[in-house]
């Protein structure tokens, strides 16, 4: 049955990406505008709607995996088109990508160590400077106040 053919009654039961997967079986592959325009005088709905809506429509399509967006902007069935390209990713590119990942990390703490410490710095032995502490317990500090 053509989609033409349903009542607007029966299509309000229907959601956008069910009126875009017959629209599409019917017609064809069709842009985003070309069929929210036509789902929205098929339902009878006013420009505004069309005007509100045309983004969440498009999201809408990106989401449902029943739909591929083509090269020339047109959407249509997944199902119509198959991948003959596979690509099969090696041992050999994921150790190297992992090895890349890890000398990048590396580089990065060199940095971050190297901004932080400057040549100036010095690097006193702790026991340097706990050879002047002294301990006093509370009668001591009484005394002196």
């Amino acid at each position: 049955m053509s989609i033409e053919n349903l009542k607007k009654e029966e299509l309000e039961l229907l959601s956008y990406k069910d009126i875009t997967n017959m629209l599409i079986e019917e017609k064809g592959a069709m842009n985003t505008a070309d069929l929210f325009k036509k789902i929205t005088k098929l339902l009878d709905l006013p420009e505004s709607v069309y005007e509100k809506k045309i983004g969440d429509y498009y999201t809408t399509l990106t989401t449902d995996k029943r739909f591929l967006l083509l090269e020339d902007g047109r959407w249509d069935l997944r199902t119509r088109h198959t991948s003959d390209k596979v690509i099969i990713p090696t041992d050999t590119d994921e150790e190297e990508e992992e090895e890349l990942e890890i000398k990048e990390e590396q580089e990065d703490l060199t940095d971050d160590f190297d901004s932080s410490v400057s040549d100036e710095d010095d690097f006193d032995d702790d026991e340097d400077d706990l050879k002047d502490l002294v301990v006093l317990d509370e009668e001591e500090l009484e005394l002196e106040e």
